[in-house]
């Protein structure tokens, strides 16, 4: 599916409490605003974002963000394993 789809609806990406923790600690970050964190992820023109299921998948700086293709909701972000 056309990456364009994700990177149009970039503002209705958002996430839940949980979801904020759990990015926060599968990503060891210190910041605030992960949802802000993740959108600049999916925006860099280096990043490989494809669809699989229900979900889109953004990789990049060996993080891989799950977003859910229908209410753009973060469900989670984690290092990838290389």
């Amino acid at each position: 599916m056309n990456k364009e789809v994700l990177l149009s609806n970039i503002d209705k990406v958002h996430t839940t409490e949980m979801g904020i923790d759990r990015i926060k600690k599968n990503l060891k970050l210190d910041i605030n605003d992960v949802v802000e964190y993740c959108k600049k992820k999916v925006l860099d023109k280096n990043s490989n974002i494809y669809k699989q299921g229900k979900n889109w998948y953004c990789e990049i700086d060996n993080i891989k963000i799950t977003i859910n293709s229908y209410s753009y909701t973060i469900i989670t972000a984690h290092k990838l394993k290389r």
